[in-house]
């Protein structure tokens, strides 16, 4: 095993707590989960609704993968976060499902939780591949 390379991202929002944006071992990216704030600093605010919340989580999970030269068909897991599940799980699922081709989309688990930093309603993370993409047999 390869020593790990931990990755923050320039344009990505800044941490809430003590983390990289991404660690990165053998291949294998490691996304930290992303808050939806609009901006990079921690007071930027979010944006309201979980359909603007999920796009804007979405959006800075893309800002991290770009920035290690990735992108979503490179996500191979995701783990999801609400706060407000029975209200909001469809609503982000018809948002999430968005970013991904269909038969192309990532293992998923999706949880409600009591409460996420800062009061968001979605966190999203990732488990990304850096090495090439096989079909199913």
């Amino acid at each position: 095993m390869s020593a790990p390379l931990f990755h923050m991202i320039a344009g990505a929002p800044d941490p809430v707590a003590p983390f990289s944006h991404a660690v990165e071992v053998d291949g294998w990216v490691f996304v930290t989960g992303q808050m939806p704030f609009a901006g990079t600093a921690l007071d930027s605010g979010y944006p309201e609704g979980i359909e603007a919340q999920t796009h804007q989580v979405m959006r800075n999970l893309a800002q991290v993968l770009q920035g290690l030269g990735l992108g979503l068909e490179h996500v191979v897991s995701a783990r999801v976060f609400l706060t407000h599940f029975e209200a909001d799980y469809e609503a982000m699922n018809a948002v999430y499902a968005s970013y991904f081709a269909p038969g192309r989309r990532p293992a998923r688990t999706c949880v409600g939780v009591t409460a996420l930093a800062k009061g968001a309603r979605v966190e999203i993370d990732f488990v990304a591949r850096r090495e090439g993409l096989r079909e199913a047999p």
